[in-house]
């Protein structure tokens, strides 16, 4: 028994570290903002949660410029763009006519920043240039607009500034409604109050309702819930309303006159003696 433990035993453990290594290794790596882990803003970590949608999205584009450069562009928000490479790639051209891959800008050096209704992702990291910008490396922004009902839409490049010494880059942009604001409630406070209210009134006539019937066993307008009470309130309002609005006194005459009023006159005060007989 002893033996057998002794030759497997070393097996098992070089097989489960070789299924943990190979989980490791598939496992994709994701954005790792410049700078020490401790020293990252709250903020960018906030900003990383938002972009978290947009990382299973593989975006592409393509440009001609002229009749010698037919580039594609791949890109993945906070991934590689080809995890098998493991080279932390994020945005890649691809020359259609040589097949050459360029990095652009790699996941492990990235910067992030927001406004109010835009993000702005950046890549550094990217491979030399040549005989540009004194053969720095390259960088990618990408403008990430807001565009509410859209998870991500309209990925291109906007230009490529490489005739300076110094701080070239690719620009992107594109749509998402990952950019966009938290949308404020449209209804005011005294909305909010007229809503509870009409909540409330309508919990104490229904409530009361059963109520009178089920327990009480009233019938009729006696299951309206504290009926006397609001009989007598609406007549204290009708009081009321006749108090204020009416603006004659009670025994005053009518303000207006019936149909024919004008041609009856006076009652006649003749006396009919002379008919009886004498």
């Amino acid at each position: 028994m002893s033996s057998a433990w002794h030759t497997s035993g070393p097996l098992v453990v070089l097989m489960v570290l070789a299924v943990s290594v190979r989980t490791e290794e598939m496992k994709e790596r994701s954005c790792d903002v410049i700078g020490d882990e401790s020293s990252e803003s709250q903020t960018e970590k906030a900003l990383l949660k938002k972009l978290e949608p947009l990382s299973q999205i593989r975006f592409n584009t393509t440009v001609e410029l002229g009749a010698t450069e037919y580039y594609t562009y791949r890109f993945r928000v906070c991934r590689e763009v080809d995890s098998s490479s493991h080279d932390l790639a994020g945005l890649v051209q691809i020359d259609r006519k040589t097949g050459k891959t360029t990095v652009i800008g790699r996941i492990n050096e990235t910067q992030v920043f927001n406004g109010s209704d835009w993000i702005m992702l950046i890549y550094k990291g990217g491979d030399s240039y040549g005989r540009h910008c004194s053969g720095e490396k390259r960088r990618a922004v990408i403008m990430i607009s807001c565009k509410r009902g859209f998870t991500a839409s309209s990925f291109n490049i906007i230009s490529e500034e490489r005739e300076k010494e110094q701080e070239c880059f690719y620009l992107f942009e594109m749509d998402s409604s990952v950019a966009c604001p938290a949308e404020d409630s449209h209804l005011s406070v005294g909305s909010i109050l007229l809503i509870i209210l009409a909540s409330l009134i309508a919990v104490y006539i229904i409530g009361g309702f059963l109520y009178q019937r089920l327990v009480v066993g009233a019938k009729g307008m006696e299951q309206f819930p504290h009926l006397p009470f609001w009989q007598d309130l609406g007549n204290l309002v009708a009081d009321g309303c006749d108090f204020v609005c009416r603006s004659k006194p009670r025994n005053a005459p009518a303000a207006y006159r019936g149909v024919g009023d004008d041609q009856l006159g006076e009652e006649s005060e003749e006396r009919d003696d002379h008919l009886l007989p004498m």
